[in-house]
This record gives structure tokens, sequence and C-alpha cells, in this order.
């Protein structure tokens, strides 16, 4: 994440290495999606994006993905996830829309709060402004549903482009998994995806976390991931 001044590096968040799109598993509906994520995060095409939808359903992966293809491609980028706007301050929006991409996590946690909405709406004026910025934004609601109390807000998110994420089948979870495990240098055979598939919840979110902990104590443990090591670690 490219950071930009004081008040910016005050925000406690951080870009996970691992959530790019190359490690995101495209599910058959999102292609358009995601190729439009490219280019807006390089300054092609769309000016804004909102994409909706339900809770651990990839939308954080996907605009930290545009994030980092923003950086690697040496323009600036900038991540906020509304979700903890309890713990931060709508200042943090000063001077964004010098930041090349500028991604907003959850929008819906600030509906219904003036203040927030307020900033987010000058915010988007501003961007429309300086033709240098772009901006991705994340609900788990379709624009309609997501009961902004500025009707301008609502009405600056309607200027762009508006997508649903569509969510992945158990056989893309099974195949995201595997890639996943894959990227890491772990073999996951398809008997213990879809054990992990049955015994856990489904999310990639909570799938993910889950890999991560395994590849944690394979290595620890000098084991590879077979069912019996999994319930033991896990207590399943």
């Amino acid at each position: 994440m490219h950071l930009n001044s004081p008040l910016q590096l005050s925000l406690p968040v951080y870009l996970p290495d691992d959530e790019t799109f190359n490690s995101y598993y495209p599910t058959v509906g999102n292609d358009e999606l995601i190729h439009k994520l490219h280019d807006t995060a390089i300054g092609r095409n769309e000016a804004a994006i909102y994409l909706w939808g339900p809770a651990k359903s990839g939308r954080t992966h996907l605009l930290h993905a545009a994030c980092a293809h923003a950086n690697e491609n040496d323009r600036t980028s900038f991540y906020i996830p509304l979700g903890i706007h309890a713990s931060i301050s709508p200042d943090l929006f000063e001077g964004l829309e010098a930041v090349n991409l500028v991604c907003i996590d959850d929008i819906d946690a600030i509906a219904g709060n003036p203040i927030w909405e307020e900033a987010v709406f000058d915010l988007f004026n501003r961007v429309a402004d300086s033709k240098e910025s772009c901006l991705i934004v994340s609900s788990s609601k379709p624009l309609k549903e997501a009961n902004f109390l500025l009707q301008d807000l609502a009405s600056r998110l309607q200027w762009g482009l508006n997508y649903q994420l569509l969510p992945l089948e158990d056989t893309d979870k099974l195949s995201a998994l595997q890639r996943r495990a894959e990227m890491r240098g772990l073999q996951l055979s398809e008997d213990v995806g879809k054990f992990l598939l049955n015994r856990l919840q489904r999310d990639l979110r909570t799938l993910f976390d889950v890999l991560d902990k395994l590849d944690k104590a394979s290595m620890v443990h000098q084991r590879k991931l077979t069912i019996p090591f999994i319930k033991e670690m896990l207590h399943l």
C-alpha cells in the first residue's frame, strides 16, 4: 500500500501479501468484474465501481488485489475498511483525490451516519474533479438496499459500474483451496479438501485462515496435510 501523508500512516491497515488477482479464484459470471477491476486499478476505463456481495464473499480480497495491482504498476493506492469507522476519523479522506486508486470497503457500514456519508460524498466529488483518481467501493448490499440518508451520495454511487459478486460453488471452493495450498508449497488432496469443506464453514475467508494455520502446523510438526493430522490440529 502506498501512503502519502502522516494522517494516512495512522490507519492501522496493511495489505496482505497473498491477496492478489493471481490468488483469487474467479467463479463463472465474475469475469467481467475482474477485468474491470484490473483496468480501473491502472487507470483505464471506469472512474468508479460499486461491487456488492455477502460477508466473506471475497469483496475484501478483490479490493486488496486491486490496490496491489495498482502498486505493481507504479500507481498510488489507499484501502479504507469502513467496518472499523468507529475507530477512525472522516478526516482520513482529506487529500485522497491525489491518490490514483482509492478502495472503500464495507461502505454500507456508515449508512445512516450523516457525518461519514457527507465525507464519502465530498470525496466522490473531489475524485470526479481530479480526473487522476479512481474509486472502487464494496458493500454487503445492493445499492438500493444500502439505506443511505444522503440521497446525493446514493446518486453518486450510481455513476459508475455496479456489480454483484457471485458466490463460488463448492467445486470451485475446492479448486480455490487447492490453488491457495499450491501457492504455499502444500499438496492438498481432493479428499482432504472435501473434508475441510464438510467440517468447516464454507466461506473462503474461513477456509483460507484454517489453511494458513495448518500450513504453520505442518512445518512445525513436519507432517503432511492428512485427514488424521487435520483432525488432531483442529480438534475435530
